[in-house]
């Protein structure tokens, strides 16, 4: 099944006006290339300046996401964030004239209807994930609010919501599949709460706001001070509450609609992770705050990987090259073979694996009561992999060998003891000329690199 990166086939445009701010605001979803990723662009402002959907920007979680950019702010922008994650965009401008989206009716439902209506097109480029391969938890001791990732093959996520009141109380809401998202999130509206409201009409907040684009759940007597406040912010002759304990203005979508919201608000804000997730999400209480610290913590991780070159693998699956294979190709033998399989392959690039054990001939004498792999035989397990590569690719292999011209940069991050499982990358630095292979090679161990090196070899046909 094909996993390419996907875009808009073509732009579309929504208009409405921004939750807080109350200003009339045209946004324009348009197609992106390849690894653009999500970028809000502000049309209105000298430059069109860009602010990437990226953690490292936000700025304030108060009554929604706001990032900044040099100066430059986007806020409340989980909505359309949500909506592009739940649609399985990869790469999208988002252009704004204003500094907020229009907050619609409170949900993605609009920006999902758009979104199909621009349709949707693959690219050329292969996704890039990042896969949970241990639990990652934040916890916001202040809240109590704690989101966990869990190893998962696919991207769910679970929100359980505790507000401790009488017309609310707890709630869950699961999604299974990003493919529900539409079906089972996307017409979740916000909310808050009577008194919640009240303070923010006092600080001069939700100027966009009606009683059309959020719940509003009734803790309090209205009285009749506060039911003028509310006839005069919304422009209505009169107020009331349904049996249910919301204003008399909207009809629930779903029972769980809250907790749903608030899945919504998550999806929208690990967004900014920047990349596609395969993890299963569980966030108990969440809230922007949470949600968005998650994220810096799940892409500070992805960096260092990424700095680190740490290669993404699946031990469990079937081998490239077993080792029988890999005895076809190569002239070594044990004790001297010290490749067990190949787990991936690229046109120049390889990815193998050594287990190492206490049965290993050199860890007699280095060091009898410190066994540690000789560093020179890490190296030459990335020269073998090396040698597979392109062996791999010649119709009598085993006619070839391999050999060493040049090593530089050979640097050794930890040691390698018995038990350790390395993880060999091996990358081609240019095509190879005249049986010439430059080359680099990376090893792992419990996802840190522990060795790399800068290599040359020569591949000739054997006499």
């Amino acid at each position: 099944m094909s996993d390419k990166q996907k875009t808009l086939a073509n732009e579309v445009v929504l208009k409405g006006v921004g939750l807080h701010t109350g200003n009339y605001v045209t946004l324009t979803f348009k197609p992106a290339d390849a690894d653009t990723g999500f970028v809000f662009v502000r049309t209105d402002l000298e430059g069109q300046p860009q602010v990437e959907a990226d953690a490292q920007y936000v700025v304030s979680t108060a009554r929604g996401t706001t990032l900044e950019k040099k100066g430059v702010r986007v806020h409340t922008t989980e909505h359309v964030l949500a909506a592009l994650v739940g649609m399985d965009i990869d790469n999208c401008y988002i252009e704004i004239d204003n500094a907020e989206p229009p907050i619609m009716d409170g949900s993605s439902k609009f920006f999902v209807e758009a979104i199909e209506n621009a349709g949707i097109v693959e690219q050329d480029k292969e996704r890039e994930y990042y896969r949970i391969k241990e639990i990652v938890t934040y916890i916001d001791p202040e809240t109590g609010s704690e989101i966990t990732a869990i190893p998962a093959d696919d991207y769910q996520v679970t929100a359980m919501v505790d507000f401790g009141t009488k017309v609310l109380g707890t709630q869950n809401a699961t999604l299974s599949s990003i493919k529900n998202f539409k079906e089972d999130i996307s017409e979740a509206r916000t909310f808050c709460f009577l008194h919640e409201l009240e303070q923010l009409l006092e600080a001069g907040l939700v100027k966009g706001g009606d009683l059309d684009n959020a719940i509003v759940y009734v803790d309090k007597e209205i009285t009749p001070e506060t039911k003028d406040k509310l006839c005069k912010a919304f422009n209505r002759d009169n107020v009331s509450i349904r049996p249910n304990g919301i204003l008399d203005h909207l009809t629930l979508h779903y029972p769980n609609e809250a907790a749903r919201h608030k899945l919504l608000d998550v999806v929208g804000d690990l967004a900014l992770v920047g990349k596609k997730l395969k993890a299963k999400i569980i966030a108990t209480k969440p809230g922007h705050h949470t949600n968005t610290n998650f994220a810096k913590k799940l892409s500070k991780q992805i960096k260092l990987a990424q700095r680190n070159k740490v290669p993404e693998f699946d031990l469990t699956v079937d081998p490239v090259y077993d080792i029988n294979d890999i005895m076809k190709m190569l002239p070594h033998r044990p004790p001297f073979l010290l490749i067990d399989k190949v787990i991936s392959k690229t046109p120049t690039g390889l990815v193998g694996v050594k287990n190492v054990t206490m049965n290993e001939p050199y860890f007699v004498g280095h060091f009898p009561k410190e066994p540690v792999m000789p560093g020179v035989l890490q190296i030459e397990a990335m020269a073998q992999l090396g040698g597979l590569l392109i062996l791999g690719e010649l119709e009598n292999p085993q006619d070839y060998s391999t050999y060493f011209m040049k090593i530089e940069s050979a640097k050794f991050k930890r040691k390698i003891i018995p038990g350790d499982t390395i993880v060999f990358k091996l990358e081609l630095v240019e095509p190879i000329r005249r049986g010439i292979v430059h080359m680099n090679g990376y090893g792992y161990v419990n996802s840190q690199l522990a060795v790399e090196a800068e290599m040359m070899a020569v591949v000739q046909k054997n006499n």
